[in-house]
């Protein structure tokens, strides 16, 4: 999980944060998705950090709409089509923690749906 690129970017830190928490439980892996580090629950991604330094997770689609109409997360748009379970949670660099723990429960919540699928 660490690298070199892990300490140059604070966004890929706080995922190494989280998976390090969530390799614990059983079926985690963590691993390269839409050539992105991230994570999965028996062979499903469930969160990954986008190419934005954004944490993407997939939601429930009323939640993934709730936490977007609040502003805490935008859709996710691929190619021309937004993904309605999808959404992605900003780093906030000026805030670190906050952003941990924004992340840790946004992808408890991605962990329990995907789980529970």
């Amino acid at each position: 999980m660490g690298d070199a690129s892990a300490s140059a970017d604070p966004a890929r830190a706080l995922l190494d944060d989280l998976a390090t928490e969530f390799l614990r439980e059983p079926d985690v892996e963590f691993g390269t998705m839409f050539r992105s580090p991230g994570l999965r629950v028996a062979g499903k991604i469930f969160a990954f950090l986008g190419h934005d330094r954004r944490l993407i997770v997939k939601l429930p689609r009323h939640r993934a709409e709730q936490v977007v109409r609040a502003g805490t997360a935008r859709a996710v748009t691929m190619g021309a089509r937004t993904m309605r379970e999808w959404v992605a949670f900003p780093v906030d660099d000026d805030d670190l923690d906050g952003t941990l723990t924004t992340w840790r429960h946004a992808a408890r919540e991605a962990h329990d749906f995907v789980a529970d699928r």
